[in-house]
């Protein structure tokens, strides 16, 4: 039953907050200076007119947001100023599938090398292969993404030409934006369970464990990595807010056609359609995800007290 109410609490307060995010994107889109019709080549007044009375630009703010927020409700975001005959939904739909797959390949990629790799360390430490893991993780996580992408399209595309540099044809198109999104996360991960793990070792359960004899594998899987996986699952909702947002710098340096680059191109068409739907859809997966943490973390870690 407490179970139930805090999940029901979860997505009350989540409900609020794709709400609150719903209204300041779309008070921001209308404060922008000018419109979205500007363009190089000059429209008529008249012509303008039409266009806004078409999209219902022509209606009172608080008009607008009104049906805007009922139309969301429905998952309507309207159609696209620039790329007529399209909705945003379906920019979306078309599109959110192409940046998912790269975000989870970096996701589970993180995962596999930065749990394993911080335990390795932690049960190493002050060895070499514990400094080879701060070295790797410090460079890891001081060196922003755009670098690396640009790094290994120089070095891996370019001077050896072992991988395509744009495009996602095959597998290998994949390889080079999957290690640029899994870095950073992967090197924030291994330090995490590093310093978690650490300090689950030193305490006294460990202790008693190993004099009763039990064997090491036992104790790390059994006792340590239970207690140590915690940062982690924590973390996991950041994460995938960094790999999200992070794709839209790594989609277009090598021109995947994804969200991320959709979203940037909308930007600089002044597609406020598209920019108001795509920052409404990934907050709402951002937030829902950080609700499936907490559920997550409760289930994990059962001395979390329900609140």
């Amino acid at each position: 039953m407490d179970m139930c109410k805090y999940i029901a609490k979860r997505l009350l307060l989540a409900a609020v907050t794709i709400w609150a995010v719903a209204t300041i994107t779309f008070f921001l889109m209308n404060m922008v200076p000018g419109g979205p019709f500007l363009s190089e080549k000059a429209i008529s007044p008249k012509a303008q007119a039409a266009l806004e009375a078409k999209y219902g630009l022509d209606k009172p703010l608080m008009e607008q947001y009104r049906t805007y927020i009922v139309d969301a409700l429905h998952g309507d975001f309207g159609d696209s100023l620039k790329q007529r005959g399209r909705t945003v939904m379906a920019i979306i739909t078309s599109k959110f599938p192409v940046s998912a797959r790269i975000g989870g390949l970096a996701v589970l990629v993180s995962l596999l090398l930065g749990i394993p790799l911080g335990c390795v360390a932690a049960l190493n430490r002050g060895k070499w292969i514990d400094n080879v893991v701060s070295v790797f993780t410090t460079c890891g996580i001081a060196v922003p993404s755009f670098v690396i992408c640009t790094m290994l399209m120089y070095f891996l595309g370019v001077r050896l030409k072992w991988l395509p540099t744009f495009g996602l044809t095959n597998w290998k198109n994949y390889i080079m934006p999957v290690i640029s999104l899994a870095l950073y996360p992967t090197s924030y991960i291994m330090r995490l369970m590093r310093s978690s793990m650490l300090d689950v070792l030193g305490q006294d359960y460990m202790r008693t464990a190993r004099a009763k004899g039990l064997a090491q594998f036992m104790r790390i899987f059994k006792h340590a990595l239970r207690n140590a996986i915690l940062p982690v699952v924590t973390y996991v909702g950041p994460m995938m807010a960094y790999t999200l947002t992070g794709s839209f710098v790594v989609e277009k340096i090598f021109t995947i056609p994804g969200l991320g680059s959709e979203f940037v191109g909308s930007i600089t068409n002044r597609d406020y359609t598209v920019i108001m739907g795509t920052t409404i859809f990934l907050a709402t997966l951002l937030i829902l995800m950080n609700v499936l943490v907490d559920i997550v973390y409760k289930i994990v870690d059962p001395r979390i007290k329900l609140k």
